[in-house]
């Protein structure tokens, strides 16, 4: 059994559609990032980054096993089963290529041009351009490689583009028209959308998503200075 440590994020929904896909057993624990949640004894003795999501398998290697990243748990649950991940050694290693690509480059910009965007009380035009200009660069490298391949690492839907997707879900609010300036995104954020392990994925906590901007507490809990000091 893998109990979920998550809440409905990006990195959040890439484990909960691993899962589902896979057909693993599962218990999920909501850990409310707004509230504070992340910073509780419980939690911080599973992931000492205060970060979501983690997992703790209790049917682990030698044991109960807690992991925490979400690219190291994604390649753990494959690994685990047999499943996500291409056999062939040039597509598993392309896989990973990519999922380390989402982990590297569109996790990182996409979070700071979401931070700069919709988070900060300030409009700093700057940091707005700065990672917008990133964005569309990761999206450019992105559709380029879906205009050769129908998923990232080729022929076969893997780990790399489960970690991917969460992330592209609201291009249009970022400022990008998916279809006409990136058409080869589009076709396989299409083509993923309509499976229906992630549909189930999506739904997992979707009534926790938070509606409009964050209140004083919710941002201190996710941008203040408790995050460089937790307990």
């Amino acid at each position: 059994m893998i109990r979920l440590y998550t809440w409905p994020t990006p990195n959040g929904h890439k484990v909960h559609i691993a899962l589902e896909e896979l057909g693993v057993p599962y218990e999920v624990v909501p850990v409310n990032i707004g509230a504070g949640d992340q910073f509780k004894p419980e939690f911080l003795a599973i992931t000492p980054n205060h970060r979501i999501p983690a997992i703790v398998d209790t049917d682990g290697p030698g044991g109960e096993m807690p992991l925490f990243e979400s690219g190291a748990i994604l390649l753990y649950l494959a690994e685990k089963t047999g499943g996500l991940l291409p056999k062939s050694p040039r597509a598993r290693a392309l896989a990973i290529q990519w999922l380390m690509f989402q982990m590297a480059g569109i996790g990182p910009m996409f979070g700071q041009q979401g931070h700069f965007l919709f988070y900060a009380q300030e409009k700093h035009p700057y940091a707005i351009e700065r990672y917008s200009n990133e964005v569309r660069r990761l999206l450019g490298v992105l559709d380029k490689r879906l205009a050769a391949a129908a998923y990232l690492a080729g022929d076969e839907y893997s780990v790399c583009d489960i970690a991917t997707f969460p992330w592209l879900r609201n291009l249009e609010a970022r400022g990008v028209d998916v279809g006409k300036d990136f058409p080869n995104i589009k076709r396989w954020f299409d083509l993923v959308g309509a499976r229906p392990a992630v549909q189930r994925g999506l739904a997992v906590l979707a009534d926790k998503t938070r509606k409009g901007p964050p209140t004083d507490e919710e941002r201190e809990n996710l941008f203040g200075k408790k995050q460089q000091h937790p307990r």
